[in-house]
């Protein structure tokens, strides 16, 4: 089976209405997966799979539990290559929260990358606070999740600023790769732009 027809019927089981309220769609997976991806620690397969899903899916028989997973890791290890490729991450969506962000595939991207974030949110930030934090805060911003807070709110506020973080999240992601992935690599990267 190609990788596109296995998406594709990833992306159905993703999608199907049975799975848990808290179980990630195929777009917040896409974004789960790439936060996983860039995590300067590996975490083991079960343990990501089981927190993606929040309980286990009622899988028609083991074929399709095979299929399925077989389906995550093979989307784990595109983005994988997509990140250590010098081209931008291609996101499963537009980069636009459109005038209802809740409702948009960006934020359920970007929610999904926190998610992941948050498996081993110690370790994203271990070694290099600052410039992680920094590159974070537009999937932070686009997320949604801390709009309770007033720094986070007055920037929501401001949709031109809001515009111009998520157009860097591709750039963005390739950098946090660079940064967790290949730390000899940083000093280069984070230079400013003449």
């Amino acid at each position: 089976m190609s990788l596109a027809e296995q998406q594709t019927r990833l992306q159905a089981f993703l999608d199907a209405d049975e799975l848990h309220d808290e179980a990630l769609d195929y777009i917040a997976a896409h974004g789960y997966l790439t936060a996983l991806s860039i995590c300067p620690e590996a975490v083991p397969a079960d343990e990501w799979i089981d927190a993606l899903f929040a309980e286990p899916p009622s899988y028609r028989n083991e074929e399709e539990a095979a299929d399925i997973e077989a389906g995550l890791l093979q989307l784990k290890a595109h983005i994988q290559r997509q990140l250590a490729s010098d081209d931008d991450m291609d996101l499963p969506c537009e980069l636009d929260l459109g005038s209802e962000p809740d409702d948009s595939d960006l934020r359920g991207w970007c929610v999904g990358f926190m998610e992941g974030v948050f498996l081993r949110e110690e370790v994203w930030f271990e070694n290099a606070e600052d410039e992680v934090s920094e590159l974070l805060l537009p999937i932070m911003v686009a997320s949604g999740l801390f709009d309770e807070q007033p720094d986070f709110a007055e920037i929501a506020r401001d949709d031109e600023l809001v515009d111009s973080m998520v157009a860097q999240i591709p750039v963005v992601l390739t950098a946090l790769f660079l940064l967790c992935q290949a730390p000899d690599e940083k000093p280069v990267l984070l230079k400013p732009r003449r």
